[in-house]
């Protein structure tokens, strides 16, 4: 299914050109399917490159979205003109009253201010507090990442010595989350930022977990327990080009900046950038979209963001029983030298005594190194035993 924007918005003949489906808002009045609310809160100075770079994420999905462009009544933009503003978003004012399925908070060039010195802090502040009880789920972006997991979860930022600029290379941490289904043991993605987080902070943290990270560029992806808040550190919305541009922009300031890392080949900035970070970046929009917001979200979208305690807390109990669970499950079946939960796959052994009848000789069960099991078993020579992913996290 297609993503529903205005039918005049720039990125529509953008995304149109590179063969993505795009709904006009005529055809989508026509279908008897409620689509999704997504509000994207665009906080990047380029508005039109960024919400054409996300909307790209987005609409190369199964689902009908109807976005909602949001923009700070608190600050004036000066790199986009007023009348796209006034033509294609929206103020706070004029949405709080509404509810949606999902939010995304983009990035802002204001890392090296403190939150408190950002001239639109306190109206995010207030967006951020509404999100609690009006948006279903929400995917905060860079430093709309870092100004979530602060608002929310009390995580500070710290100043780097330079710029982390490029590409990097990152691994799972929790690769059972459904939000890293489908990801490769080891994926790219870029990172264009002054300050960082840290993974300790995050871990300390009773109300968080990482997913992802890298060895050069820190923590990567982080989320709430609960499902509601999910943190990306890097870009992965970023074209081709963009990291180009920006780097081209800093020199021309005179600034002293290193080369953006892994990013061109040979890091040579005369040779063409290269792209190796869109298939993960597009399976974290699906994922994101498919496991966190469709498949969880109420049917009636006045009662998305509502606080749910009791299910918040039955959740919690589930996967910590769960975690349990699969420990056990894990001992019993995987060979003893596989002790890293990361590590492949290999043949699984026929247990001493199987819980549940087996519909197939265990010395046929193979499962591929690369093979994502994720508790969905269509096949007769599969053993029974609960999956050791995470089925429905909100169920």
């Amino acid at each position: 299914m297609p993503i529903r924007i205005p039918d005049a918005l720039p990125a529509t003949d953008q995304l149109a050109s590179e063969n993505i489906f795009v709904m006009t808002e005529y055809r989508a009045m026509h279908q008897d399917i409620r689509p999704l609310r997504v509000a994207l809160l665009n906080l990047m100075p380029t508005k039109i490159a960024t919400e054409t770079q996300i909307l790209r994420k987005l609409s190369n999905t199964p689902l009908q979205i109807e976005i909602t462009l949001l923009r700070m009544a608190s600050h004036d933009s000066k790199n986009v003109s007023e009348q796209h503003l006034e033509t294609f978003y929206r103020t706070f004012d004029e949405i709080s009253s509404k509810h949606f399925d999902g939010m995304i908070i983009t990035g802002a060039p204001v890392e090296l201010l403190d939150f408190e010195e950002v001239d639109y802090w306190p109206e995010l502040c207030d967006i951020m507090e509404w999100s609690r009880t009006h948006v279903h789920s929400t995917l905060h972006i860079c430093w709309g990442a870092q100004a979530g997991i602060y608002y929310h979860y009390g995580i500070r930022k710290h100043e780097l010595q330079e710029k982390m600029s490029g590409v990097f290379e990152h691994r799972q941490v929790k690769p059972t989350s459904p939000l890293m289904r489908g990801f490769d043991d080891l994926f790219w993605a870029p990172h264009s930022r002054y300050t960082e987080v840290h993974a300790e902070d995050i871990e300390n943290h009773p109300h968080l977990e990482l997913l992802a990270v890298s060895d050069e560029a820190g923590v990567y992806i982080a989320k709430s327990t609960n499902s509601r808040h999910f943190f990306v550190f890097g870009h992965p919305e970023y074209d081709r080009a963009t990291l180009n541009g920006e780097y081209e922009r800093d020199t021309a300031r005179g600034l002293d900046i290193a080369v953006p890392a892994h990013y061109y080949p040979g890091d040579d900035p005369a040779n063409p950038p290269r792209a190796n970070w869109r298939a993960h970046a597009q399976l974290l929009y699906t994922n994101w979209l498919n496991y966190y917001v469709y498949q969880t979200t109420p049917y009636d979208v006045e009662r998305a963001g509502e606080v749910e305690t009791s299910k918040i807390a039955e959740a919690a109990d589930y996967e910590a029983k769960l975690s349990g669970h699969n420990a056990q499950v894990a001992a019993a079946f995987l060979p003893a030298e596989v002790t890293d939960p990361r590590a492949p796959f290999r043949m699984m052994p026929k247990p001493a005594k199987p819980a549940r009848p087996v519909a197939a000789p265990a010395s046929e069960f193979l499962r591929a190194e690369n093979e994502d099991d994720d508790g969905y078993d269509p096949y007769s020579d599969r053993r029974e035993e609960p999956p050791l992913f995470e089925p429905d996290p909100w169920r």
